[in-house]
């Protein structure tokens, strides 16, 4: 195993040998056959061990088992206490979610506080497949059907051609020490119930499963690839960026029968997440929106345009002078005088138009914001009032307000502000009308 992976770092990852790297080590014996491999090739690096305080004295006992390891063979480690329950209930996750948050967050720190280039972790071929069949069985594209891969970003994965035998092999012959992790014995983890249930039996069909499944994993890599260059192709066809601004032209998108494919693989990095929503959009109106956390994505005709979220919520507004008759952007509304009321539903609404002070503006609500709701005597936050409404994020940040001398008119589709309604001694009726 030491000469496989030897000429495996010399061929994939030359620059380890000038780079400056921590391992991180568990104490398992996965991360110490990692450690202990690249002690034979003469490569210098750090330990990093978390101690996610998840298992009590055993938690300590590992972290103390890396710490008495390196101070052994004079190899640097630091080690990151992590709060994994309170981190967990704080941001309400589960401990499998928190425990990868914090120790990844804490691995890029220490990256910049220390000045080091990569972080190597020890995951392995059994790894892969179990990643692809929690990935297969919960529905996944390409990028979940290709395995772990061996270098995203600072993160470095050098033991993944090598199966867990080989490991274990390697282990046994060196006399090498772990630790074992209880928690790898228990099947409340989705992860170990693959691990002990499934994968065994698989094996034993085909004994040479993990070599059948490496060879896919590669052609998987090589398909991946081509739907890359394919995407990179059309992308420069049919994308324009302007600015912050990118506009996504659908007529030459829609001549493609996989449209939502690419689109997928141009919008994911932008946090979207509501596919439905995202592909609902192309054959909606012009106006319609969908949010991520960061990013806007606006259908404007025959475009969709993508652009921080920032840019609109806080800092656009957009004016209406006496007179107008309609607006068409940021939404449609229609202005008209009238006689008297009518019954009409919530996207109508019928002011005083003496009340109004013009011209009129259109913005996303701020904080501290309040109005006079409708059919109440006093007034009332927006921020209180969404609460009271159960407004999701999504739903806040779709809100516009109407305003007149920047006192609210309308939560635009929602509810009225009491000032501006019509009374017995109105003489002049305007009706406005939000077409969604």
């Amino acid at each position: 195993m030491l000469t496989k992976f030897q000429n495996h770092i010399i061929t994939n990852f030359p620059f380890l040998l000038k780079s400056r790297f921590f391992i991180a080590v568990s104490g398992g014996i996965d991360s110490m056959v990692l450690v202990h491999l690249f002690q034979q090739v003469g490569y210098p690096f750090a330990m990093l061990h978390c101690n996610f305080q998840l298992r009590g004295k055993e938690s300590d006992d590992d972290m103390k088992f890396v710490m008495k390891y390196g101070d052994k063979y004079l190899i640097p480690w630091s080690v990151g206490h992590l709060d994994t329950k309170g981190y967990a209930k704080e941001m309400k996750v589960s401990i499998q979610v928190a425990a990868r948050e914090l120790r990844y967050d804490w691995f890029y720190e220490q990256l910049k506080e220390k000045g080091f280039d990569y972080i190597l972790t020890a995951h392995h071929l059994d790894d892969s497949l179990e990643t692809f069949l929690i990935n297969f069985t919960r529905g996944s594209g390409l990028e979940g059907l290709t395995g772990i891969p061996e270098q995203n970003d600072k993160i470095i994965r050098p033991l993944l051609p090598f199966s867990r035998n080989e490991i274990e092999a390697y282990a046994q012959e060196n006399k090498i020490a772990w630790r074992e992790d209880s928690s790898n014995a228990s099947d409340k983890y989705l992860r170990n119930k693959f691990r002990h249930d499934v994968i065994p039996i698989v094996k034993e069909i085909n004994p040479n499963f993990l070599v059948s499944f490496e060879n896919t994993i590669s052609y998987l890599k090589q398909t991946q690839s081509l739907a890359a260059d394919a995407s990179k192709s059309l992308y420069s066809k049919v994308v324009t960026k302007n600015e912050n601004q990118i506009s996504i032209d659908l007529l030459k998108l829609l001549k493609y029968e996989n449209y939502k494919s690419y689109l997928f693989d141009w919008l994911q990095p932008f946090g979207f997440s509501d596919w439905t929503a995202v592909y609902d959009l192309i054959h909606a109106q012009s106006g319609k929106q969908v949010h991520s956390e960061s990013h806007t994505l606006l259908k404007n005709r025959e475009t969709l345009l993508l652009f921080p979220k920032q840019e609109i919520t806080n800092d656009v507004v957009y004016w209406i002078q006496k007179g107008q008759k309609e607006v068409k952007f940021p939404l449609k509304l229609s202005f008209c005088n009238v006689d008297d009321i009518s019954h009409e539903p919530t996207n109508t609404i019928f002011v005083d138009e003496e009340t109004l002070q013009f011209p009129l503006l259109i913005r996303k609500w701020h904080e501290g914001d309040l109005f006079f709701p409708f059919g109440m005597t006093g007034k009332k936050k927006l921020s209180k009032y969404f609460k009271d409404e159960k407004f999701s994020l999504l739903d806040k940040s779709n809100t516009w307000l109407l305003c007149s001398d920047n006192q609210i008119v309308w939560v635009v589709g929602n509810r009225q502000d009491e000032r501006f309604k019509v009374t017995e001694t109105t003489t002049r009726i305007l009706k406005i009308n939000y077409t969604i």
